[in-house]
């Protein structure tokens, strides 16, 4: 209330002097506090969220910070043979949905102090799990797993170049360069796995300088190719009802053609590709969004759902990149996320005694696992935490909750749902 509304409603008519400053005074201070009163939400949803991604990470950072990954960490799978996977898994996809958070950097704040903590931790890592000659040397080129999770390794990198890539020292370097160009000897599938080749070698290009561009252009052409419209992919040609778009497939195509036009590389062509590919994203998150059930729910729909709440990597990336679908404000896609990831994470099961993720969806799920999921497979769901990447004074963390896409309409709120592309 400032003092034109108060002459509006007479008040300072009413007043003698005196006791108008005051009462400016007083409305002024309620202002204030009723403001901070309106951040509790966000405030209280970034400290949750926070604390979650740390106790997820902590156990898998400490282990191979100390190149004991090996030793400590179980390795529960329904088909053998995952262990030699299942650790480049585990590190290559938490350290992507924790990079935009480390992106951050250090500062004096508890939340600042404790990013300090994660990023040292996670550049030992990176040379730990790097190093041949380390008890905890990852397994970058045997086998074709390799090429997905260091694709994911690649993304976490190029996320948080400034605080991952930047410091480290130049033998850690070479050997992650080293590592990556060794995964050019597995020959991706005709699907989603295209992206994981193409987003290593953009890796590659930014960090060197060069890269192989036909493993690239291949991705680009066939997924343009398989666009199956509004907003969705195919995952290679035909189309699986799963969330493959949000795991993979959206969020990678993105990361691959930033990188391009950033090393101006085919700008023109890039640029058109890049226009069409964000507004399909943007079009994907709105849908992603509508799935979220009142009640911090969705549908278990199709492979890999021991992902959890990494199904909605794509929505908090969007939200990340500030590109989110017109008539829909950042605290209700941060409500959404956070319902989605608190309910999850509160269901007993989901971690082990000793803090280690396990399979499910909903607590402990050995039945739901396809044959490729494993222990490190698990970690997938750090994706979700991308909106940490947002400042604690960003937008999104500011002002109450406000109701997404579902919980508005199953409470009965008249509005208007967006048409397809």
């Amino acid at each position: 209330m400032n003092q034109v509304v108060l002459w509006r409603y007479g008040v300072l008519n009413s007043f003698k002097r005196p006791y108008c400053l005051i009462a400016i005074i007083l409305l002024s201070v309620a202002s204030h506090v009723s403001f901070a009163a309106g951040n509790k939400d966000g405030a209280k949803e970034r400290k949750y969220l926070v604390n979650s991604l740390v106790k997820i990470a902590d156990p898998l950072l400490s282990a191979l910070s100390q190149n004991q990954l090996v030793a400590r960490m179980p390795v529960e799978a329904v088909e053998n043979g995952r262990e030699q996977y299942t650790y480049l898994e585990a590190f290559g996809r938490l350290l992507a949905g924790m990079a935009p958070w480390l992106a951050l950097g250090p500062d004096a704040s508890k939340e600042g102090r404790l990013r300090e903590k994660y990023i040292l931790l996670a550049r030992k890592c990176l040379h730990n799990a790097t190093d041949p000659a380390g008890a905890d040397f990852m397994n970058f080129n045997k086998g074709g797993q390799p090429v997905v999770d260091a694709a994911f390794l690649v993304q976490a990198l190029l996320r948080a170049p400034k605080q991952l890539w930047d410091p480290l020292d130049l033998t850690t370097k070479d050997n992650i360069i080293q590592a990556l160009k060794s995964t050019r000897v597995i020959t991706p599938g005709n699907n989603n796995w295209l992206l994981f080749s193409a987003i290593v070698e953009a890796g590659i290009l930014k960090f060197t300088g060069t890269c192989q561009m036909a493993a690239i252009n291949k991705a680009v052409d066939a997924h343009m190719k398989w666009y199956v419209g509004d907003g969705t992919y195919g995952d290679g040609p035909n189309y699986h009802w799963d969330y493959y778009n949000s795991y993979v497939i959206q969020p990678m195509f993105l990361e691959v053609l930033q990188e391009l036009l950033a090393a101006n590389v085919q700008t023109e062509r890039f640029e058109k590709i890049y226009g069409e590919v964000l507004k399909r994203a943007t079009r994907y998150a709105y849908i992603q969004e509508s799935l979220i059930s009142p009640e911090g729910t969705y549908p278990p729909l199709g492979r890999s759902l021991a992902y959890r709440f990494g199904a909605f990597q794509l929505l908090s990336q969007m939200a990340l990149m500030q590109h989110l679908p017109a008539d829909v404000a950042p605290q209700e896609v941060r409500a959404a996320l956070y319902t989605v990831i608190k309910r999850q994470l509160s269901f007993k099961g989901t971690f082990d005694s000793k803090g280690w993720l396990q399979i499910g969806m909903v607590g402990h799920q050995r039945k739901i696992a396809q044959g490729y999921i494993s222990t490190g497979s698990l970690y997938l769901c750090s994706e979700a935490f991308l909106i940490l990447g947002l400042a604690p004074d960003n937008q999104l963390w500011q002002g109450p909750d406000q109701d997404w896409i579902g919980k508005k309409v199953w409470e009965g709120e008249d509005i208007s749902i967006h048409h397809s592309i």
